[in-house]
């Protein structure tokens, strides 16, 4: 999800990138900005109250640190296939701008002083779940998932969608089924997403041997797989409405993005054209940031149906 910084967008006066934008990059600041987005929506939905500050801050930095950290890992288990794939070839441990131990170092700093705040400052329970899912992405899917099955991205989606759950989890000390339901809204998100992602860069994939679903069954084959995870999505997005958790915004809301998205799916599906499938990744992105901005509104704001 986050956009592979080009070397010469910054530069200093001879012409190299800051040692401190390396780092920033290794961290995927865009995904992890996303995931916090999620988080902080767990964290509202969780309290009919307002957030405590201390209970804001400790747990999204907390959470960030150690999303961070798992992105690190990635580039440095990810640096070979990264260094062949046009996306991410300029990736800073892919390029060894920085050093694989440098990038580890980095890793264990954000991972360890994540787990700490999280664990001393909010609770224990969340500590664990956000390094459990830590482990999950960083090293479930991305050494052994990503390179063993082409469904690795619906299995090991759910290490990506806990966001909402540890918000929660923050706020509450507890897990709650609403708190579940919005994980399993992203974790139904996460394969179209991908996967339209994955038909772009499908020629890279097979180029890197990495078995994503264009790669191993076909490009035609995975659009038939996006729209019907795009149909679920739908009807998943409508539960929270269903068992009372949202009121009439989040419905009007969540109507809207899943038609669009159903829109964009079907057209990559019957009517493609070049670059479909890139516009429909980047749709896929602000479908989640707006549906989650709109849960957000409408618990705040008291409208009912």
């Amino acid at each position: 999800m986050a956009k592979s910084i080009d070397a010469r967008d910054y530069t200093d006066s001879v012409g190299k990138i800051p040692r401190w934008r390396e780092y920033y990059e290794l961290t995927k600041p865009r995904v992890v900005m996303l995931l916090l987005l999620t988080a902080l929506v767990g964290m509202c939905l969780a309290s009919n109250n307002w957030i405590p500050a201390s209970v804001l801050i400790g747990g999204l930095t907390g959470i960030g640190l150690l999303a961070s950290s798992a992105a690190v890992i990635n580039h440095v288990v990810d640096h070979r296939i990264d260094s062949i794939m046009a996306r991410t070839f300029n990736r800073p441990v892919a390029k060894g701008r920085v050093p694989v131990a440098n990038a580890l170092y980095f890793a264990a700093a954000l991972g360890t002083i994540g787990f700490g705040i999280l664990y001393f400052w909010i609770n224990a329970l969340t500590a664990w779940l956000t390094l459990a899912s830590l482990v999950g992405y960083a090293v479930v899917y991305t050494m052994f998932l990503k390179r063993a099955t082409s469904q690795n991205i619906v299995i090991g989606g759910l290490a990506g969608a806990a966001p909402p759950l540890l918000g929660w989890t923050a706020v509450t000390g507890s897990i709650h089924a609403h708190a579940l339901l919005l994980v399993l809204i992203i974790y139904t998100w996460t394969p179209p997403h991908f996967w339209a992602l994955a038909i772009h860069r499908e020629r890279d994939y097979a180029k890197a041997n990495v078995p994503m679903l264009p790669v191993t069954h076909g490009i035609a084959f995975t659009k038939t797989w996006i729209l019907g995870y795009t149909f679920l999505l739908l009807l998943v997005s409508f539960l929270p409405y269903l068992v009372g958790m949202s009121a009439l915004i989040y419905l009007i809301g969540a109507t809207i993005l899943n038609v669009a998205f159903l829109y964009y799916a079907w057209k990559l599906k019957f009517n493609d054209e070049p670059g479909w499938s890139m516009k429909t990744f980047r749709f896929s992105i602000l479908h989640l940031m707006i549906l989650f901005v709109v849960l957000l509104l409408d618990h705040y704001v008291p409208v009912s149906l």
